[in-house]
């Protein structure tokens, strides 16, 4: 951590589908901080779009037209035949650009999902759009999970804020996540500051980001911990799994013959099938990694922009130590 100017990290270890340990390293840290979980956030938004799917509100192969009100993603020729769907925009394969998004600084006006989705100021970011057909290639979409927020607003009428506390944080006991541009106080006197490369601190301690499906979720490693706990009983086939088998499955699944399946990245067959997601903000950067059938994984979150570096040693190690499948590259 100083080789890296990193001053905060959070460590939590699952195994046999049970939290084993977890550990804050840091200095002057009173209490477990909370983190921007960065691109985190996109597999925990798909996790409550598929408790949705489970629970019949949305459906992963319908034309997501049909319910968006506040946008449309139909973009003629591209769409013609071949309409974006929950599935493709899940997997990344839905044709959609926008990569990733900045942030704000703390003084600035924010835009809303709507601005967001259009592009219009005070929006940072390019429209959000169909680029490619859908279905036929991967290709990592922020924007795609910011139609995912809206597809999930306007099938509920509540924010995605709502539906995740509903359906997913509340039942898991994740008291500790929440998906917001700016924190309520209770939560921003626990939030770790993030740090650029040379370990300079953040102005004003963090970018807000709006964009709470592709970047936008505030949570700690154990809440986490705790979701990749309820996806591996879930696998298993428990009874009153947040999920289903069925829909883990299709998680686990590579979607159309890329890396990824359903709000993650999948390596691996069989047993040793792992489910991967790494989180890069502006000053915060983290990963988590899950083998399901062994109920085994990890979560690792800082609060620099040096995190990856660390979270990919301490998951490799962390393989070495706990006799998990070799890994190859660690997919986004």
């Amino acid at each position: 951590m100083a080789a890296l100017y990193i001053t905060a990290a959070s460590v939590a270890l699952v195994e046999n589908g049970k939290i084993a340990w977890s550990r804050t390293f840091g200095v002057g840290l009173e209490r477990k901080p909370i983190y921007q979980a960065a691109s985190l956030s996109k597999f925990v938004a798909a996790i409550v779009a598929l408790r949705l799917v489970q629970d019949g509100v949305l459906s992963l192969d319908a034309p997501v037209d049909d319910k968006l009100g506040v946008w449309k993603s139909a973009r003629p020729p591209l769409t013609d035949g071949r309409p974006v769907t929950l599935r493709w925009l899940l997997s990344m394969r839905a044709g959609v650009n926008v990569p990733g998004f900045g942030g704000y600084a703390i003084g600035d006006s924010l835009p809303t999902l709507a601005q967001i989705l259009n592009g219009t100021p005070p929006a940072n970011s390019p429209r959000v759009q169909v680029v490619t057909p859908p279905g036929e290639r991967y290709a990592y979409s922020g924007g795609g999970y910011e139609i995912v927020e809206a597809l999930i607003a306007d099938a509920t009428g509540k924010p995605l804020a709502d539906v995740a506390e509903e359906r997913v944080f509340e039942p898991l006991g994740m008291t500790d996540s929440i998906f917001a541009a700016r924190l309520p106080p209770a939560l921003a006197s626990r939030a770790a500051t993030g740090h650029i490369s040379d370990g300079k601190e953040l102005p004003g301690g963090w970018r807000l980001m709006p964009e709470l499906a592709a970047a936008g979720l505030w949570s700690t490693t154990d809440d986490l911990a705790r979701l990749l706990v309820a996806v591996s009983a879930g696998y298993a086939g428990r009874p009153g799994a947040l999920l289903g088998r069925a829909i883990v499955t299709e998680m686990l699944t590579p979607q159309g013959g890329g890396p990824y399946g359903l709000g993650a990245a999948v390596a691996g067959t069989g047993a040793d099938v792992a489910l991967m997601k790494r989180g890069q903000n502006v000053g915060y950067q983290g990963y988590l990694i899950l083998f399901p059938a062994h109920g085994n994984g990890m979560v690792v979150m800082t609060g620099s922009d040096n995190g990856s570096t660390l979270s990919d040693a301490l998951i490799r190690r962390a393989g070495e130590v706990y006799g998990w499948p070799l890994l190859g590259r660690l997919e986004d």
